[in-house]
């Protein structure tokens, strides 16, 4: 499968060795150039791409860079990608330690991801935002292995979604259907599942104890 990586932090660079490794076809891109991106090329085989170029002929994007730099996207960024393209957003809201305040986010009531597909333009499938970029390379196991870890996953698009859960269940993680993209507050950080390593159950339950009021360290 052709895989589009835009960014190449901790979870862009792991998913980037992963997805190599388990023979998929790669491109990734960062804010910084293709330039930058030679060492992680040279040791996974995936392609460096400007950001422009990352989503074409992909059948799913990764979008995994700071909130604040969704805005500063190319105009079109997910141009040329494969028609049904799913596309993976990591992104986690940190106003104190990051991000600043974003009034669309605390202002407007909406989920950090419902934000992040109004600058796409396009539906997301939120992802891999609370799981330990280390995890992706360590903690993987085989199908119906007794500690196999699951991962929420939420997103309106039915048909992406089930892409995107296929794709982590190669990986080596079980998913669990956290609803919608209006419901995937119940994964944003501060959430019980935020960080959870558990399987099916532990991820399920830790869904349904969620608060919708945003803990006050991650209010800007």
């Amino acid at each position: 499968m052709k895989i589009g990586i835009i960014g190449a932090g901790n979870i862009g660079g792991n998913l980037t060795r992963r997805l190599t490794a388990l023979g998929h076809d790669v491109s990734v891109a960062n804010s910084r150039g293709p330039h930058t991106l030679t060492a992680l090329a040279e040791e996974t085989g995936a392609t460096p791409v400007p950001v422009e170029q990352a989503a074409r002929g992909a059948e799913i994007v990764v979008v995994t860079i700071p909130l604040k730099r969704i805005p500063d996207l190319p105009s079109g960024v997910l141009d040329g990608a494969a028609d049904g393209v799913a596309v993976i957003d990591t992104g986690n809201y940190y106003p104190r330690r990051r991000d600043g305040r974003i009034a669309g986010i605390e202002d407007e009531g909406r989920t950090e991801s419902r934000w992040t597909e109004g600058h796409l333009g396009h539906p997301v499938i939120k992802a891999f935002n609370g799981t330990y970029a280390q995890d992706i390379l360590d903690r993987h196991r085989p199908a119906g292995a007794p500690d196999r870890q699951a991962l929420p996953v939420a997103g309106d698009d039915e048909a992406a979604k089930a892409k995107v859960r296929a794709l982590i269940d190669e990986l080596g993680f079980d998913t669990v259907d956290a609803g919608g993209i209006d419901d995937s507050w119940r994964q944003q950080p501060g959430t019980p599942v935020y960080g959870l390593r558990a399987g099916v159950d532990g991820v399920t339950k830790a869904l349904a104890q969620a608060s919708p009021e945003r803990p006050e360290d991650f209010r800007g």
